[in-house]
């Protein structure tokens, strides 16, 4: 019946906490792909930020990292147990990101009306200060958490971040000097790298490095490619085989597209790497 297949498939990976499957990794990536283009659609059409000199551009993507962060940040705080009844599953995957979605376009709307009220501006700067500042609170928040259980890693802490940072440096000089993509100096694809280089330090560390917590890899494709090889850090070549041709098409697209879409694909291929690597760190941090 239809009503067990969406249970099977949809429900029940949210509510008990399973990993993900073929069919709800391929229905979310197909609304990605339509939320992405939904949102550019509606932009384009919209004056509401146009009128105030407000386009989607390098400088709003980077205001938007904040609030990326912000999502992995809050994913924990569900991690945690420390909000129960069903009100915890509006901050589970993909709930969260509608979630997150709503909250990031209210800031928007509040940010347009400041500089509209002109009691600022700047659009873009309370637009990330909002974003750093609920980033903020959310940290205290697992702070304080940690107080009562297993306090906070530091060395963890510090670690995936710099297995992270080398792998890009490594990445970067690579894209840069021996294939010479001088494109790649743009923030925004130093952002990208960063972020699924993340993940995958998150990843590797917490399978096959972590002292304590056994951690597993939800996803499919990485999941197979684990058992295949033995493995947590084969999520580096998984995520190398990604981002080189995605990167290649990503340079050449944007000569032709138009500026606002590229860059809101740019984003949506930022969030599903930086996201996830955040959450995976911070849960390690916190021993959850």
């Amino acid at each position: 019946m239809i009503s067990d297949f969406i249970y099977k498939y949809y429900i029940d990976p949210i509510t008990q906490g399973q990993a993900y499957n073929v069919v709800d990794t391929l229905t979310y990536a197909i609304i990605l792909v339509a939320g992405v283009y939904l949102l550019y659609r509606w932009l384009s059409t919209s004056t509401w930020l146009a009128d105030i000199g407000i386009t989607i551009n390098q400088s709003f993507i980077l205001a938007t990292v904040p609030y990326i962060i912000l999502g992995g940040v809050v994913r924990v705080i569900e991690d945690t147990g420390m909000i129960t009844g069903d009100w915890k599953f509006l901050l589970v995957t993909p709930l969260i990101y509608f979630v997150l979605f709503f909250f990031v376009i209210g800031m928007m709307f509040i940010s347009r009306w400041l500089v509209v009220s002109g009691i600022t501006k700047e659009f873009v700067t309370f637009y990330a200060g909002a974003g750093i500042f609920a980033l903020f609170v959310c940290c205290l928040i697992l702070t304080a958490w940690s107080t009562t259980h297993h306090g906070i890693d530091f060395f963890i802490l510090f670690a995936i971040p710099l297995i992270a940072l080398v792998a890009t440096t490594a990445v970067w000089l690579f894209m840069r000097y021996v294939l010479s993509w001088k494109y790649v100096a743009d923030p925004l694809y130093i952002t990208l790298l960063f972020g699924q280089l993340l993940d995958a330090s998150a990843t590797s560390y917490g399978i096959d490095l972590h002292p304590s917590v056994q951690y597993v890899e939800a996803h499919v494709v990485g999941s197979a490619l684990i058992s295949a090889t033995g493995t947590a850090f084969v999520m580096f070549p998984l995520k190398l085989v990604v981002l080189f041709p995605a990167i290649y098409i990503m340079q050449i697209y944007r000569k032709e597209a138009n500026p606002a879409f590229w860059h809101l694909v740019l984003l949506a291929m930022i969030v599903v790497g930086f996201a996830p690597g955040v959450r995976d760190m911070v849960r390690m941090v916190l021993y959850v």
